[in-house]
């Protein structure tokens, strides 16, 4: 059974070294019995596979693409299966008809890939061992992982967290469509820990309708419209959807979390202060392929923004433009897995705690922004010392100059690291000169503004990245507010409005009230604008 790792390159920080290695490619025979001539045929035979970590040599759960020569996908008996994948803890036991088998072992993006193939004979009974290598570990800097869109069975998360080597995972459970919990007890410790320093929350939900997803996170129980219908109305405008997020506001801790930058209530809610997160890094990023559309949410410019990364782009910049109005949401990720072909934790958001790490910490240095979201390259950036959602402030005339530092693990090939200043690409470093010189160009502002740090890989199926959340510029005390950012709302808005149809006059005017109250407040930024 032939193994071998995916390469790794590890950048370190403004400064220092470079360093990395190739992996040597292992060997490992396959044992197989011999069928005497007058022995009747068997259909396969049976590997048992231990997965350990190559730094402790202890087991360790994994996730497993196994496919065979026709590339489909196989399923093993009592694992949790999704899509094209099965976790399993440590040890498990294949048996399998006659036939060529490849395979792909992952534990989260913290470890090396492991890849391989195999043949099964007939009356093949064998056991092997593999080991994964951990490249980077995020938690002992600080970084602590979490996915906000998990949709798999209750039962299987812990096994699923151990596997993919996540911290925190929110479960949504329940929908306006359907309620689970209703006639089931609800879990008498909210939220769930395990393994010393993994945190699930099964009373996550998710408010779906025509347009609009709102994630919630947090809640003691599910709401009373969990498990009803959108609404009465065949278009699913009534009531509102920022009545929900309000019905989730009425409990402490509370969180709500738009599932992507592009559905068309945003721009409402936004105004409304209903969004503390948005995920830039989404359930159509996945893990083999980038789902091409918006849904029923706001359509991109195809030729602007177009195929395979087009949908990731806009979600970007459409977060962007969020920022250029002066507005601080934190960016954050979710798989979907459940929903999405992806693996939990695919697409994961980072958060920094600088003390001993705990569930309530991490929502609250979410909150701060000092984030990193992710679905591939691992980035522990720092800015003049400081970590994303820090405000630097001057004085009206002064220069701001900042060094940027940047750790960046990968496993995957990377042209470019980009700073992105203002919503445009400000510096495009190719990554060999970062390798070569381990540094990254300084940035300046003599007006107020945002940046961050993104990476793209050189992956052509789908849309593998990482992006730093924003820093802040503030120079004579003001944010900066463009005015084209805010114009693009402001229309948003009103092309929003107009999709509203009720024939209840009543309904019709409660719903499009929201919508002028946020045209309000967009009116009322773009006249507070000091950048075009």
């Amino acid at each position: 059974m032939p193994l071998n790792d995916k390469p790794n390159t590890m950048v370190a920080g403004s400064g220092l070294g470079i360093g990395g290695s190739t992996l040597l490619r292992r060997l490992l025979a396959l044992a197989l019995l011999i069928l005497p001539a007058n022995m009747p045929a068997m259909a396969g035979g049976q590997l048992e596979i231990t997965v350990v970590d190559r730094e402790t040599g202890e087991p360790i759960a994994c996730r497993m693409h196994l496919k065979n020569s026709r590339g489909r996908p196989q399923k093993p008996r009592r694992v949790p299966f999704w899509d094209d994948h099965f976790a399993f803890d440590g040890k498990i036991a294949l048996q399998l008809p006659v036939g060529d088998y490849t395979f792909e072992m992952e534990r989260g993006p913290e470890y090396l890939t492991r890849t391989g193939h195999f043949r099964i004979e007939n009356f093949a009974d064998d056991v092997k061992q593999v080991d994964l290598g951990r490249f980077v570990d995020m938690s002992e800097h600080g970084w602590w992982s979490g996915d906000l869109d998990v949709r798999r069975p209750l039962q299987e998360i812990e096994l699923l967290m151990e596997a993919d080597d996540l911290h925190v995972a929110q479960v949504a459970t329940w929908s306006n469509g359907e309620n689970p919990w209703r006639d089931k007890p609800l879990p008498e410790e909210l939220p769930v820990l395990f393994d010393e320093d993994r945190y699930y929350h099964p009373m996550a939900g998710r408010h779906a309708r025509a347009g609009t997803e709102l994630l919630l996170f947090n809640l003691p129980e599910p709401p009373p419209w969990a498990g009803h219908s959108t609404s009465n109305d065949p278009a699913g405008e009534y009531p509102a959807s920022i009545q929900y997020a309000l019905e989730a506001r009425r409990h402490e801790g509370a969180w709500v979390d738009s599932s992507r930058p592009y559905w068309w209530d945003l721009p409402m809610l936004v105004a409304a202060g209903q969004i503390d997160s948005i995920q830039v890094a989404h359930a159509n990023l996945c893990r083999e392929t980038a789902i091409d559309s918006e849904g029923d949410g706001k359509p991109r410019d195809r030729k602007l923004y177009p195929a395979p990364h087009g949908n990731a782009r806009w979600s970007q910049d459409v977060y962007f433009k969020l920022l250029e109005c002066g507005l601080r949401i934190p960016p954050t990720a979710g798989s979907g897995s459940g929903a999405a072909p992806n693996p939990i934790g695919y697409n994961r958001v980072y958060v920094h705690v600088d003390s001993e790490f705990t569930y309530d910490r991490w929502f609250e240095n979410l909150r701060g922004g000092r984030v990193m979201v992710t679905n591939g390259p691992l980035l522990r950036p720092a800015v003049n010392g400081q970590l994303p959602g820090y405000v630097f402030r001057g004085d009206a005339g002064e220069k701001l100059e900042f060094e940027i530092g940047l750790t960046l693990s990968t496993r995957e090939p990377i042209s470019y690291l980009e700073i992105v200043k203002n919503g445009r690409v400000a510096r495009s470093i190719r990554f060999a000169d970062y390798a070569a010189s381990g540094r990254l160009p300084g940035i300046e502002f003599e007006q107020s503004g945002w940046f961050l740090l993104r990476v793209v890989t050189d992956q052509p199926k789908t849309h593998r990245f990482a992006m730093t959340g924003p820093y802040y510029v503030e120079i004579g005390g003001r944010r900066r507010i463009s005015k084209q950012a805010v114009q693009f709302f402001l229309d948003w808005i009103y092309q929003r409005a107009r999709q509203i149809q009720l024939p209840d006059p009543a309904k019709h005017r409660e719903v499009l009230d929201y919508h002028r109250r946020a045209r309000d407040f967009w009116q009322a930024l773009a006249a507070q604008a000091n950048a075009e």
